[in-house]
């Protein structure tokens, strides 16, 4: 066990769910994943994670969403903890290096999804580049409204994984 998830799992609960927060941005999942403990490694904790994800309600995953910036910007949501906007721009590294035409795709594309799903675009953009993730933007905003949250949904549970497994590495 990590040293990192063996003092986690001694904390108080409020604690132990605060100190994972910022690897989804979902009070109810932190709650959840807490609730599991302890938990004994680094499998057991992304096993805990994606099930309690997955039994989360809309609201929920909203609220996992809005701890993050568009994808291109360095602001994201009041509510998001340091340690996410940190996260999100290394996330989002290959995005903020890209050329200006791009980048004023993106936020082009990020309007036109905002105001087609009420929520902004949610990828797993490690380790892809930014002409990837605007083909993907693209293709999503061909969706029926239940499908893209159900792909926005999924996005998130992939990036929840890295954090978690960031978090647990530090």
């Amino acid at each position: 066990m990590s040293a990192v998830l063996a003092r986690w799992n001694q904390l108080p609960i409020i604690d132990a769910e605060n100190e994972i927060l910022p690897c989804c941005g979902s009070r109810a999942w932190a709650m959840g994943v807490a609730s599991r403990r302890p938990l004994g490694d680094e499998a057991a904790f992304v096993a805990a994670s994606d099930e309690v994800w997955r039994s989360l309600d809309e609201a929920d995953w909203m609220e996992a969403f809005r701890s993050h910036p568009r994808i291109g910007e360095s602001a994201a949501h009041k509510t998001a903890s340091s340690r996410s906007v940190a996260w999100a721009e290394q996330e989002q590294q290959n995005v903020a290096d890209a050329d200006d035409a791009v980048k004023i795709a993106l936020a082009e594309g990020n309007r036109e999804y905002e105001r087609r799903f009420q929520h902004i675009f949610i990828v797993c953009a490690t380790g892809k580049s930014a002409q990837e993730i605007l083909a993907i933007l693209q293709r999503r905003l061909d969706h029926d409204a239940a499908t893209e949250l159900c792909e926005a949904a999924e996005q998130q549970r992939l990036i929840t994984q890295i954090r978690v497994k960031k978090w647990l590495c530090q």
